[in-house]
């Protein structure tokens, strides 16, 4: 490839609407283009970024035995409706209708579409276990596209689908991926990525992990306990919850004007958050219902937990004419409105002498005791860890980072299969639900996640195995001495050896390294007169780990030992 003839232009500046490395780098080197919200064209840098990442999931999933199909993009709503998922999938899922009247999707996910492959190709115990995955586009209405290509509404994935007849195959095999996807993330140059135990969210199922990017620009938050190794996504964290040992108080209603937060009510009374029952109203989508959470004030409502407690999509109810509410003095101690469900967080379970909202505004109950003045069934895990919170596992203390999901895997059981009414024979010719996996990686998102691992203050530091180019040759001062007749003579050399590309733009240094900069290629090798002349050319990696200055009958020699060097970084 030539620079002069590379499709997309390089800007010095800053885009103004980009705020994250990985974005800014993506439109300043010409890797990206807007289309609309959440939607991008990849420009040739781009394309061939994915291809190499592409290659690297059909090496590790073709290992696992898997077998590659093409899923089609949009399908007919009956089959998201056989599965529950087309009443259950909010907004997200784009819902039309084509020229016959037929209501149709368009797939953020394929698992309706690998059950119904699978009911007609694998009907008898003899097929079993199989793995089918592919890279196909998936479009998810997404009401907050972000960052460029981490978050996104068309993207493409690898989603991949496993069937069992037995929970242990599917551990065994699960278990499988899960190694394969560690090896997949270090062959890309990103091996600190982690794995976090996980909300399973709308896919469902017994168990999910996903794999995390630590790192300022996600938008995801990890708790992480450093002494045991406890990762989890904070949608399905666990704490140990400290109780204070505490006698029933007296209940006594108080006027409270103007303490609408937990804030507001610390102040006044001069105690902890955690002296607090908080209340929490949402809508449930699909519905009139109306669910209050109560929990203690120093928690806040994690919406995941919630959404999976109820069954359904929640959000937060600020206030409404229609319920008999006061927002900002809801509280359970003799609440009596039978058109809402209550739901009491086990932060709750235990604690004596709090203090409540009244029910009336400018009002509020101190001295409730849980046990005693609240008629609670059962206390539900809906709470949201703190940073500094007890480590469930080992008693130490949960820190909270950010992080970008770069990768997801979940044991389904037979969520789908039993939905859609998928069987097979068994040895006794009896009909049996198969169970199933799913495993998913985008492809997009990991070429933000290299960035944002892999950059410096000029632009991208690709690795090696997913560089767009491996060898970028700048040739300076091109009309000086024979620059430009050596130029091309290595670039004859190397191009049968090496993805290479070659700046030959009559452009000055500043410029054509800026440039090398922002296509972040592996190794840099610079033809100038003064080197010419002396019969050699200088070879220098983007990461500045080797410089060095080379005769050039020993070019290619060179140039591959520091291809050896760099290859050996990501060795697994």
């Amino acid at each position: 490839m030539r620079m002069s003839q590379l499709l997309g232009e390089r800007y010095k500046e800053k885009p103004s609407d980009a705020t994250i490395a990985s974005h800014i780098y993506l439109l300043r080197g010409g890797y990206i283009r807007h289309v609309g919200n959440g939607i991008y064209t990849l420009l040739p840098p781009a394309k061939r970024v994915a291809m190499k990442i592409e290659r690297i999931l059909r090496e590790e999933m073709d290992a696992l035995g898997g077998q590659e199909v093409l899923f089609p993009v949009s399908m007919p709503a009956a089959l998201w409706q056989e599965s529950g998922r087309y009443q259950s999938v909010g907004k997200e899922l784009l819902r039309f209708t084509d020229r016959n009247g037929v209501p149709m999707v368009l797939g953020m996910t394929h698992e309706e579409a690998a059950v119904l492959l699978a009911k007609t190709e694998a009907q008898t115990y003899a097929k079993y276990p199989f793995f089918i995955y592919q890279i196909q586009t998936k479009f998810r209405d997404e009401p907050r596209s972000r960052g460029g290509l981490i978050r996104v509404r068309e993207f493409t994935m690898k989603d991949g689908y496993s069937y069992h007849t037995s929970q242990d195959d599917l551990e065994k095999f699960y278990m499988e991926c899960y190694r394969a996807y560690e090896r997949i993330y270090a062959r890309a140059g990103i091996p600190e990525v982690v794995s976090v135990a996980s909300d399973s969210g709308m896919m469902g199922g017994s168990l999910a992990h996903e794999f995390m990017l630590l790192c300022d620009a996600g938008e995801d938050t990890i708790a992480i306990c450093a002494g045991c190794g406890y990762r989890s996504n904070v949608e399905a964290a666990r704490t140990r919850i400290r109780h204070e040992t505490r006698s029933d108080g007296t209940v006594e209603k108080v006027e409270t004007p103007g303490t609408e937060t937990i804030d507001d009510l610390a102040a006044f009374f001069g105690l902890p958050k955690n002296r607090f029952i908080k209340s929490a109203v949402f809508a449930v989508e699909g519905s009139d219902k109306v669910v209050v959470v109560f929990l203690r004030g120093d928690y806040e409502v994690n919406e995941a937990k919630l959404c999976n407690h109820i069954g359904e999509n929640v959000f937060p109810l600020a206030a409404a004419q229609e319920v008999q509410l006061s927002f900002g003095y809801i509280g359970p101690y003799a609440l009596n409105n039978k058109d809402v469900q209550v739901l009491f967080d086990v932060s709750l379970e235990g604690e004596a002498d709090m203090v409540c909202g009244a029910n009336e505004a400018g009002f509020h109950y101190k001295g409730v005791s849980v046990a005693r003045d609240l008629r609670v069934e059962s206390f539900a895990d809906l709470y949201k860890v703190n940073d500094g919170d007890i480590c469930p596992e080992c008693g130490g203390a949960l820190r909270l980072s950010r992080g970008i999901e770069v990768g997801h895997v979940f044991q389904l059981g037979g969520k789908y299969t039993k939905a859609m009414d998928m069987t097979y024979t068994d040895e006794n010719g009896k009909a049996q639900h198969p169970i199933m996996g799913c495993y998913g990686i985008g492809v997009g998102r990991m070429i933000s996640c290299i960035i944002e691992a892999r950059h410096d203050d000029w632009g991208p530091v690709w690795p090696y195995s997913v560089a767009p180019w491996q060898v970028h040759i700048c040739a300076l001062n091109r009309k000086k001495g024979n620059v430009a007749q050596a130029a091309e003579s290595v670039y004859d050399r190397l191009k049968g050896k090496y993805e290479t590309i070659l700046d030959d733009r009559d452009a000055q240094a500043g410029i054509q390294f800026a440039d090398a900069d922002l296509l972040g290629v592996p190794i840099r090798v610079i033809v100038s007169p003064k080197n010419i002349e002396n019969g050699q050319v200088e070879i220098v990696t983007r990461d500045k780990s080797i410089k060095e200055i080379v005769p050039l009958e020993q070019l290619d020699e060179a140039v591959g030992k520091v291809a050896a060097a760099l290859m050996e970084k990501l060795t697994i």
